[in-house]
């Protein structure tokens, strides 16, 4: 089959797709930390894989989450079988209570705990009625339309972790989902490597596999080391400890349980998304922790701090999480004393560095002690580092191989690693989000990008911020903003108010009254100069405007604050 080169012009919809052929196109996940959707077409029917969201980047001032755009998928929502939820992090589940009407309200297939926590973020949205949750049996193949389903165990940092094969008319595909190859899980429950043999032996057309970890050289360190670290740290702590992790790493949670136990602490847990994740993982078997080993915020005065463990969220250093507020002392129930200890169980996410090493230093200030990534093992990751992923590859030796789940740097690194353990280099692919890749019997192709990119969730806002009112929101955050103030007769057009002219974050308020009378003038020698018959058009008036303040405040102070001309008709 010939290879297509993309087009630069991205396409609204997906072109018809011959019998026999299989089509794989990531809507996000490629090229990012999280948003992780994709989609899988054959024979006119569409299987999502995942449906996951994305915290926002700095720059995105004012966004709460980011969703992958899937407007591309919604004129074929009828063709939609399934969605596969291979875990119950956010990257790969939160994104379904915000477009799960959008994609038609296909059916959910998951292992227990990720439908746990799918369940409570639908009823939270009040559409738990309209979705219909399969649960799935690991090694028990299912079948969706042209689809030949089987889910198989993949240890991760989450309970209840899985992988994918996925029976096509084309081949198989296999999607590692997130994993690592842990030798002594937690739960005992280890990456189903007999099943990806058997993969192998059987013949695999397309491997899909997670490449975050893919620049750490060796093997990830497996979970039970942090629970044994938490084992050696507990009993030397006088004070109270806090520990900050991840809500659903329940595994984590599992240990942190254990060493309270063990150094005759009792567990007081602070969060709504701990306390929610807590209740589901206990509810469904997979937390096991004493009720008399919790105690709440009253019981917290009455005990000496030497049998108390916190156990909270906030280890990414979020301005408003539960752990940031302890650290600054705006806290109601809980402070930090001299002689507590914390501790950070979680990754430096990328991005968040600053914060959390303010939130470290705000620890310190209060005469904590506190443990965290660099300096004590504390976290292991939940992803595969190399070996594993060589280990993978050569067990399942695929036809073709796709990275995913990764930055750009960690795709392009996954398929070098892909052709060094003898994956033929012309059938290694570097994807982006929107570019689809056609395999069959007879060869490959890629198409035409298609439109993808994100959404943005502001308060209950979806999709109503977009990329012109981010550049305006970074606009204001670093030059300011002048607005202003003209009214207009009705009658016959003549200025009877203004120009009056109020600045925020432009200039200082005790120094702006002279610069901004100056500015003002100008204004009025440019409608004088230009007749206001000659703009009655009000948008080119604010136009004239904007260009004449753009290029006062450019000579004279070599700012760029937002314009904001408000006209008026009285």
């Amino acid at each position: 089959m010939t290879e297509l080169h993309p087009k630069h012009k991205s396409h609204s919809e997906l072109a018809p797709l011959a019998s026999g052929a299989v089509r794989i196109l990531a809507l996000g996940g490629l090229g990012e930390i999280g948003l992780n959707l994709l989609v899988v077409e054959a024979e006119g029917a569409l299987l999502i894989v995942d449906c996951g969201l994305m915290f926002p980047e700095a720059a995105m001032l004012g966004v709460d989450l980011v969703l992958p755009d899937v407007a591309v998928l919604a004129p074929r929502s009828a063709d939609i079988v399934a969605i596969l939820l291979t875990h119950g992090h956010e990257d790969h589940i939160g994104a379904l209570p915000f477009l799960l009407g959008q994609l038609g309200y296909p059916p959910i297939y998951g292992t227990p705990l990720t439908l746990g926590l799918v369940e409570g973020k639908l009823e939270e949205h009040g559409i738990r009625g309209h979705a219909r949750l399969h649960q799935v049996e690991l090694r028990q193949p299912f079948s969706l339309g042209p689809f030949a389903i089987e889910f198989f165990r993949a240890a991760h940092s989450i309970v209840d972790g899985a992988g994918l094969s996925i029976g096509t008319p084309a081949g198989r595909i296999v999607h590692t989902g997130d994993f690592k190859l842990d030798p002594t899980p937690v739960d005992g429950q280890p990456t189903d490597l007999a099943r990806l043999a058997a993969y192998g032996e059987e013949g695999v057309l397309l491997l899909l596999a997670d490449s975050t970890n893919v620049e750490r050289e060796g093997f990830t360190l497996s979970e039970r080391v942090v629970g044994e670290a938490f084992a050696e740290i507990l009993p030397g702590c006088s004070g109270k400890v806090i520990v900050a992790t991840f809500s659903s790493n329940i595994h984590r949670i599992q240990q942190v349980a254990d060493a309270a136990r063990a150094s005759g602490r009792r567990l007081l847990v602070n969060g709504r998304s701990m306390l929610q994740n807590i209740a589901i993982a206990c509810r469904l078997g997979y937390l096991h922790i004493a009720d008399e080993d919790f105690i709440d915020l009253r019981q917290l005065e009455q005990l000496p701090p030497e049998e108390v463990l916190i156990l909270t969220t906030g280890s990414q250093g979020e301005p408003l999480s539960a752990l940031v507020r302890i650290a600054t002392d705006d806290h109601k129930q809980i402070h930090i004393e001299p002689g507590d200890t914390v501790i950070l169980s979680s990754k430096f996410i990328p991005g968040n560095e600053k914060a959390i090493s303010e939130l470290i230093n705000h620890l310190y200030r209060r005469g904590a002690e506190v443990f965290y990534e660099t300096t004590s093992e504390v976290h292991v990751s939940g992803h595969a580092a190399q070996e594993e992923l060589k280990l993978v590859l050569g067990l399942v030796r695929p036809h073709f191989f796709v990275p995913v789940h990764g930055e750009y740097r960690h795709l392009v690194r996954h398929a070098r690693l892909a052709r060094q353990t003898g994956v033929a280099a012309e059938r290694v692919f570097v994807l982006e989000n929107g570019e689809p890749l056609v395999l069959s019997p007879n060869g490959h192709r890629h198409e035409p990008r298609v439109e993808c990119g994100r959404i943005f969730v502001d308060g209950k806002g979806v999709g109503d911020v977009g990329a012109m009112e981010l550049r305006d929101r970074r606009h204001l955050a670093n030059h300011g903003m002048v607005v202003v103030l003209l009214a207009l007769s009705q009658k016959d057009g003549r200025l009877v108010y203004g120009p009056e002219l109020l600045s925020r974050g432009f200039v200082p308020e005790g120094e702006s009254g002279d610069y901004l009378d100056q500015a003002r003038r100008v204004v009025e020698e440019m409608l004088a100069e230009h007749s206001l018959a000659a703009l009655a058009d009000r948008e080119e008036l604010r136009i004239e405007v904007r260009k004449t303040l753009r290029r006062f405040f450019n000579r004279t102070i070599e700012r760029r604050p937002l314009i904001l001309p408000v006209i008026m008709e009285l």
